[in-house]
C-alpha cells in the first residue's frame, strides 16, 4: 500500500522519504477533529514541539499517548509533582521540565474552557466566525506562519494561564485539527479534506464533546 501511494502529489513538507510524515499528512493533518480529546492531544504535542521540529515530536507521539493518560485532560490535570518527576525521567518524551509542567497546568485550564464554552472546539470556533476555513494556497511558501485569529487565540489563552502556546503554535494547531485547511490545492488531500471540512461546517456538533 505504501508503494501505491508514494506517487501521489503531496504538500511539500510531506513529499520526502519519511514514511511517518507521509502517513501523518495523508491521514491526520487537516482532518476536522471529532472531539476535545483530539484537541488536547495536539495541544500537548505542539507545545512540546516549541523550538523543535514536528518530526521529532511525531516520532514520540505514541510515547506521549502512554505517558499522558491517552491524552485525557481530566486525568492529566490531576498529575502530581511525583508524576511529573517520573515523566522527566522518561526517555520517550522531550524531557523539558517547563514543557511537561505546562502540559499539566494547561490541562486544568483546558477543563475550565470546556465548562465555560461547552467544548474547546466551541471556544476555538468563536474566533473563526463559527466555522472552519478552507484556504486555496498553491505552494508552501504562501502559507502564513500565523494569522490575526491565531494571535488573538494565543493572547486569550495566555490570559487564561496557558503556556507554550504562542500564535505560531496555535496556527499549527488550527491546521492540524482541521479548523483551517492548508493543504495546497495541488495536493491529493486538498479536495478530500475540503469536503470533510464543509460537512463539518454544516454539522458543527462534530466539534462538540470529547
Amino acid at each position: 500500500m505504501e508503494r501505491q501511494t508514494n506517487h501521489k502529489k503531496r504538500c511539500e513538507w510531506a513529499a520526502g522519504k519519511d514514511s511517518l510524515m507521509r502517513l501523518y499528512h495523508d491521514r491526520d493533518w487537516g482532518v476536522p477533529v471529532l472531539g476535545d480529546r483530539r484537541h488536547f492531544e495536539f495541544l500537548i504535542l505542539e507545545s512540546a514541539q516549541a523550538g523543535l521540529s514536528w518530526r521529532t515530536v511525531l516520532y514520540k507521539r505514541e510515547n506521549y499517548r502512554k505517558a499522558f493518560a491517552q491524552f485525557d485532560p481530566n486525568k492529566v490535570a490531576k498529575f502530581s509533582k511525583a508524576r511529573i518527576l517520573q515523566l522527566l525521567k522518561d526517555p520517550g518524551l522531550i524531557r523539558n521540565r517547563l514543557k511537561i509542567e505546562s502540559a499539566v497546568s494547561n490541562a486544568r485550564q483546558f477543563l475550565e474552557i470546556q465548562k465555560e464554552f461547552g467544548s474547546f472546539s466551541n471556544y476555538l470556533l468563536g474566533f473563526l466566525g463559527g466555522r472552519p476555513k478552507v484556504n486555496r494556497w498553491k505552494s508552501l511558501k504562501e502559507l502564513p506562519a500565523m494569522t490575526p485569529e491565531s494571535a488573538a487565540i494565543s493572547v486569550d489563552l495566555k490570559k487564561r494561564g496557558f503556556k507554550f502556546l504562542g500564535p505560531v503554535v496555535i496556527y499549527s494547531h488550527l491546521q492540524a485539527t482541521g479548523l483551517v485547511n492548508d493543504h495546497v490545492t495541488g495536493c491529493f488531500r486538498y479536495r478530500e479534506v475540503s469536503r470533510l471540512t464543509k460537512v463539518s461546517a454544516l454539522h458543527q456538533k462534530v466539534f462538540c464533546g470529547a
